[in-house]
């Protein structure tokens, strides 16, 4: 099983392939750039650098959101249309599930934090709990789905549980004051080169899941959709707007 992974939901793009569990390749790069203008330049390097043949390709998985709107856009476009060119199927993955999936085995709760502005954050939890089913009796499982709630919500649920907690994700800097103020637990931040968005979680995110469900976690390109969790800013402005004007009319 050969997956080629694309992320581009949150300020940097990147790309990876991973082969029967194996990563082979992640083109990593933590400069922002306009994603139309770097992720398939960085394909097409990676499709060089490893004389790979895209036939040989058997998904794509892609980062589905929340994030970035425009970024979700162009690699949801870039996916669809490499999946259609080579007639493969995609593998949608939460952005936030995949962030998470970066801190292997650590016995803390794991908190992504996504900037989602209006002092919102894209977020979840996680953790590592002990199982049967894998190699390494570990299994990476979802305590709290990605949603979009405000810090103090996130904060609030995460002092009810009692636990530790590892933060990541370019949430982090514009919360790190909040949290200081809010958390009750014991935390910590995940190191620099665990806490961000990389496609090579994506696809080892991606391979879990073909392991676990078979083809039933596969779309074709012209069913998957990205999810945005909430209106664009523009969008959520004007249905504001809306239901204001329309508050007047009664």
């Amino acid at each position: 099983m050969k997956i080629l992974a694309i992320e581009a939901s949150g300020p940097v793009a990147g790309c990876a392939v991973l082969e029967d569990g194996l990563l082979i390749a992640d083109y990593n790069v933590q400069y922002k750039k306009k994603h139309a203008q770097s992720l398939v330049p960085m394909m097409d390097e990676v499709k060089q650098m490893l004389e790979l043949d895209l036939q040989t390709v058997d998904a794509i998985a892609i980062a589905k959101g929340p994030g970035s709107f425009t970024g979700l856009r162009i690699g949801a476009a870039t996916a669809k249309g490499a999946a259609l060119a080579m007639d493969r199927p995609i593998i949608p993955v939460p952005t936030v599930d995949s962030i998470a999936y970066n801190l292997y085995g650590t016995d803390s709760l794991i908190c992504p934090l996504m900037d989602a502005r209006r002092q919102q954050v894209y977020t979840g939890i996680y953790e590592w709990s002990p199982c049967h089913d894998s190699e390494d009796g570990r299994c990476f499982r979802t305590v709290r789905p990605q949603c979009v709630i405000s810090i103090s919500e996130i904060a609030q649920d995460l002092n009810a549980r009692g636990r530790s907690v590892v933060f990541l994700g370019d949430g982090v800097p514009v919360s790190r004051d909040a949290l200081k103020d809010l958390m009750t637990v014991p935390y910590s931040f995940a190191p620099a080169h665990l806490d961000r968005q990389r496609a090579a979680a994506v696809a080892a995110l991606a391979w879990s899941y073909y392991q676990e469900e078979g083809q039933a976690c596969m779309v074709s390109a012209d069913d998957f959709r990205p999810e945005y969790l909430r209106l664009a800013q523009a969008e959520q402005e004007h249905s504001e707007r809306r239901s204001f004007s329309l508050l007047l009319e009664k």
